[in-house]
């Protein structure tokens, strides 16, 4: 985790002390669950919420020293608990495994971690909204290859976003879903020496669903598949700000981030308003996609259990879901604040000299009688003037001089497949599919 790159609130979720709390909850509630069924004396789960009910900061560096000896963190764990409980504190972990209490606590932090990513991409969402709602009918250039193709409007192009980001929505709550199960099945998986009871118990109390079949450990293709998502999620992000870094440029400059009064964009070139939020956002997309090849070489353990997904996995929870909070609440800010000039969307439109609107010719000299080969070569030879006089000339007006197009097409006729809103007879349309 880099603290320049992290929100408290989620950070909070990785922090020692806080998974050492989940760890107390997975064993006390497993306690109250075996003293129900009479494995254990009541008096022991009592203990445990007693001395929990005093809130006791957890004493982290305590717990580190006696790992240092036993060489195991859970047994560290269960030792200082037991010093600050007393003698009844002997009958926690009664037929549980490690893993029950890593697993179910990973499943927990995940969870939680989850939630917030959810609330982040409520936030993305809304201010793509409201953005796409503002430019819907703002006429730019749709590119194709970087190349001007044909007129879209920069609400479409908010609006492609505001999708694509919705469905990643969706693919992160089946994630969770996935993700939050609890497993307290005991060596091996097979409840020899815990009650399937205490399994749903805990799950119950820690809102998680109970996994069907565990190997000791929770199957790994669940967490291989949220990470996945949250790579999905990293790349959705990236492609819109690479559209951003692209409409900033100075050739274009369609639209840039904020730049903030004070701000600087150059040690040495006192001019420049550079893409600085955009850019580094791309860098945190790799980031967090590169947690996805490692999630998925965990899913391959060896039998019903080993420990090589451990040490992946005490990097990639933390990193990915910090690194990804970070970057849909940085997203949303240069969203927010986006500057937007539709004038200069307009002059590029017009840049090179009506060329967008080549095809509306073509089909129209096709549907007058003329070949699809003779009407693309007409429309063709016309554009390339204009191309290399880099719009210089006007394609209308070499169309209208053009005697084999005159005589398919009139002036009139032509004039008219270079209206401009012609284009965005669908905008509608497109906006209820996306925003209901």
């Amino acid at each position: 985790m880099v603290p320049r790159y992290a929100r408290p609130q989620m950070t909070a979720i990785w922090e020692p002390e806080a998974k050492f709390r989940i760890w107390f909850e997975i064993e006390a509630h497993a306690t109250d669950a075996l003293a129900e069924i009479g494995v254990v004396p009541k008096s022991a789960a009592k203990a445990l919420w007693a001395w929990w009910a005093t809130n006791p900061a957890i004493d982290v560096a305590a717990i580190d020293a006696i790992e240092a000896v036993t060489k195991h963190d859970v047994i560290a764990f269960l030792t200082w608990v037991a010093e600050q409980v007393g003698d009844e504190a002997r009958f926690m972990h009664q037929g549980m495994t490690s893993s029950d209490v890593l697993d179910t606590c990973l499943a927990v932090q995940l969870a939680r971690a989850t939630d917030i990513l959810l609330a982040d991409m409520d936030a993305l969402l809304e201010a793509i909204e409201r953005r796409a709602m503002e430019h819907k009918y703002t006429p730019t250039i749709g590119r194709s290859h970087g190349i001007h193709g044909e007129p879209t409007t920069f609400g479409l192009k908010l609006a492609q976003a505001y999708a694509e980001f919705d469905r990643c929505r969706a693919r992160l709550k089946a994630a969770r879903a996935e993700i939050a199960t609890c497993a307290i099945s005991g060596a091996i998986g097979t409840f020899a020496n815990i009650d399937p009871r205490v399994e749903a118990h805990v799950a119950k109390k820690l809102g998680l669903a109970l996994e069907p079949v565990s190997t000791q450990v929770i199957p790994r293709d669940r967490h291989a598949m949220y990470f996945a998502t949250l790579g999905v999620i990293a790349s959705s992000i990236e492609r819109l700000a690479t559209e951003i870094r692209h409409l900033q440029r100075t050739e274009v400059l369609e639209a840039e981030e904020y730049f903030s009064p004070g701000q600087k964009g150059s040690s040495a070139m006192p001019h420049k308003r550079n893409p600085v939020l955009t850019e580094n956002l791309t860098g945190l997309a790799r980031m967090v996609r590169s947690a996805t090849i490692p999630a998925m070489e965990n899913v391959a353990l060896w039998h019903e259990r080993d420990i090589s997904h451990s040490s992946v996995e005490r990097y990639i929870g933390p990193d990915a879901t910090i690194t990804l909070d970070f970057a849909l609440a940085r997203l949303t800010g240069v969203v927010d604040k986006l500057l937007v000039y539709p004038e200069r969307m307009q002059k590029n439109l017009d840049k090179m000299g009506g060329l967008v609107h080549s095809q509306r010719v073509l089909l129209a000299l096709t549907q007058a009688g003329v070949s699809r080969e003779d009407a693309y070569r007409l429309v063709q030879r016309n554009a390339m003037k204009v191309w290399e006089a880099d719009g210089a000339l006007s394609l209308l007006d070499l169309l209208k001089g053009d005697a084999e197009v005159t005589a398919a097409l009139s002036p009139e006729e032509i004039e008219e497949k270079f209206n401009l809103d012609y284009h965005f007879k669908h905008v509608d349309t497109i906006f209820a599919r996306v925003f209901g």
